[in-house]
């Protein structure tokens, strides 16, 4: 019997262009009891915030995607909602990228593939903690 990971019933917003990304993460996401709601672009992340106020929980915000990148979306989610938590993810970016991200806010970096349990334990470890 597999170790049970830890979930929980927050919304989380799943910011990316890639579409094995989006399957793996939404279904690991639902599986572990969160609600998610996916953008497929910085400028529908955005959107999406504005239309849901206080709704969304957690952002987990690829860097690299056409459109609007993961500095400019971050900082666009941000001025919406200051306290709102964002999770960097990205596969080829180096650390010194964001680490701007980090200093102004966000509250991690993932690097891609991710892996399950991970991904688990980063979510309940930044969603548990309180300001």
């Amino acid at each position: 019997m597999p170790e049970k990971l830890p979930g929980g019933n927050e919304t989380i917003l799943v910011v990316d262009d890639q579409e094995t990304v989006w399957d793996f993460l939404i279904e690991a996401l639902q599986n572990l009891g969160y609600s998610v709601i996916l953008a497929e672009n910085g400028l529908d992340a955005v959107e999406i915030c504005r239309e849901n106020p206080g709704q969304i929980d957690l952002v987990i915000l690829d860097m690299i995607m056409p459109k609007l990148g993961g500095h400019s979306t971050f900082y666009q989610i941000r001025e919406l909602d200051p306290k709102i938590k964002v999770l960097l993810s990205s596969g080829y970016v180096a650390p010194s990228a964001v680490q701007d991200l980090l200093a102004n806010g966000a509250v991690g970096f993932l690097q891609k593939p991710h892996r399950l349990r991970t991904l688990a334990e980063e979510l309940r470890k930044i969603l548990d903690k309180t300001e």
